[in-house]
């Protein structure tokens, strides 16, 4: 796994702003409990099979609320947990405990969801070459997050915004008035050292893309047969052109479009159609 997280001085805006949207003008059900100062522990457990993702996260929530709460993560990020598997403990007062619980667990039941769907869509295609990427298909405000859950599933990320590089899709194509029309104007502004990719729905497409010199082809919703041919045609033009495949790819499919030998599969499946990993919170009850 090569996961990285931003760092905090980027997250942490987003994370106090999901706090506060959860506290509101203070958590009516905790303030009336007596000794909300009280140091409990709380254990995190996994209600379902899956991976493990964002427990740095969610130390994160507590410490917000309180830098004296401890987190302990007695999995790894990354792994496997099984139903009834203790997966993280928190030692800090009842206040923090309680008034972080929901953002965190969100946090993390969402994100484990993701890499282990992620995980899933890796291990179809684990031994052969082609790399699973994400896209942005993401949810507002909660793209980092969801790109690195992809990471920690096994995939890698595409572009994270439009400003990491230039994709002409379809409707770009359509706007410039063909493939050649759009790269050469975009080449004239772009700036170094990005790279141009370019969506292909035909072979002739795909012979106009290898012309006009693009970095990377996508072969965007071809039947696999088709996909194949243009594999050919591009590795012949150009061994050092990337081929990334796209459109509709789902676990049941995904085989078969690697098996057309291209570099890249990018599917947003693994983010929009995951279900959250059901984690739950227990607080070790005080002895009267």
């Amino acid at each position: 796994m090569n996961a990285t997280l931003p760092p905090w001085i980027v997250l942490d805006s987003h994370l106090i702003q999901w706090l506060q949207e959860d506290i509101g003008r203070g958590d009516r059900s905790t303030q009336g409990l007596p000794n909300i100062d009280r140091i409990a522990t709380a254990t995190w457990i996994a209600k379902e099979t899956g991976i493990i993702a964002a427990l740095p996260v969610a130390k994160r929530v507590f410490e917000l609320l309180n830098p004296q709460a401890k987190f302990e993560l007695l999995v790894a990020e990354g792994a496997a947990c099984v139903p009834g598997q203790s997966i993280a403990e928190i030692t800090a007062d009842l206040d923090t405990l309680l008034m972080g619980e929901r953002t965190a667990l969100n946090l993390a039941m969402r994100l484990s969801g993701i890499a282990t769907a992620t995980r899933q869509y890796v291990d179809c295609i684990a031994d052969l070459p082609t790399q699973l990427v994400d896209t942005r298909k993401t949810t507002p405000g909660l793209r980092l997050l969801e790109k690195y859950a992809t990471t920690v599933g096994g995939g890698i990320n595409h572009r994270v915004g439009l400003d990491d590089a230039v994709m002409i899709k379809d409707n770009h194509i359509a706007a410039a008035g063909g493939i050649r029309l759009a790269i050469d104007s975009i080449r004239l502004s772009m700036p170094y050292p990005l790279k141009i990719e370019v969506e292909t729905e035909s072979l002739e497409q795909v012979q106009e893309a290898i012309q006009c010199h693009a970095d990377m082809i996508m072969l965007d919703n071809m039947h696999p047969d088709l996909m194949r041919q243009a594999v050919t045609i591009i590795r012949k033009a150009n061994e050092r052109i990337k081929i990334e495949a796209s459109g509709n790819i789902i676990l049941t499919t995904i085989r078969q479009v690697a098996e057309t030998g291209v570099d890249y599969i990018s599917t947003s499946a693994p983010i929009t159609r995951s279900h959250w990993l059901d984690l739950s919170m227990r607080i070790a009850p005080f002895l009267v």
